[in-house]
């Protein structure tokens, strides 16, 4: 197994120091995608957004994700229109590494997750899927005995 040193960081949002990884999504409804990643994943809220279009910001495990309805083009982003995406296309999903998938599916079954098949061998890892409220996908994956990264 390779060994990385990693430099000794506190991630926080809004970072007071360096910078924070988040991850966007357009959604439909803020506060019904926050409860979502609360709910299943055990995220915590950190803003729930409000009507002048600021953003929900939630914490999941060393993660964040920021939820916000889509819209036209704006004077930063002038030729880009942000919308919920079409349920059978992307470019890009969120992928989340577990010790124990059997265990995550089921809990996260029973907090209201439904998954788009059950956990399957592939390639040096159990995966399977599961779907957000606006239809994004989510990988789920544990890695089997003697994969390694790297």
């Amino acid at each position: 197994m390779t060994q990385v040193q990693v430099e000794r960081t506190i991630y926080q949002m809004p970072p007071q120091d360096g910078f924070t990884v988040a991850y966007f999504l357009t959604v439909a409804d803020i506060e019904r995608s926050a409860r979502f990643y609360e709910t299943v994943f055990g995220g915590r809220i950190l803003s729930r957004g409000d009507s002048s279009g600021a953003p929900g910001y939630i914490q999941i495990a060393n993660a964040w994700l920021i939820v916000n309805v889509g819209g036209g083009p704006t004077p930063d982003k002038p030729s880009v229109t942000l919308s919920v995406p079409d349920p059978n296309s992307f470019s890009s999903f969120m992928n989340i590494r577990v010790a124990d998938i059997q265990a995550c599916v089921e809990l996260w079954r029973s907090r209201g997750a439904v998954f788009i098949t059950e956990p399957m061998d592939k390639h040096g890892e159990t995966c399977c899927y599961l779907r957000d409220p606006d239809g994004y996908i989510i990988e789920v994956g544990q890695s089997n005995p003697g994969f390694a990264y790297g």
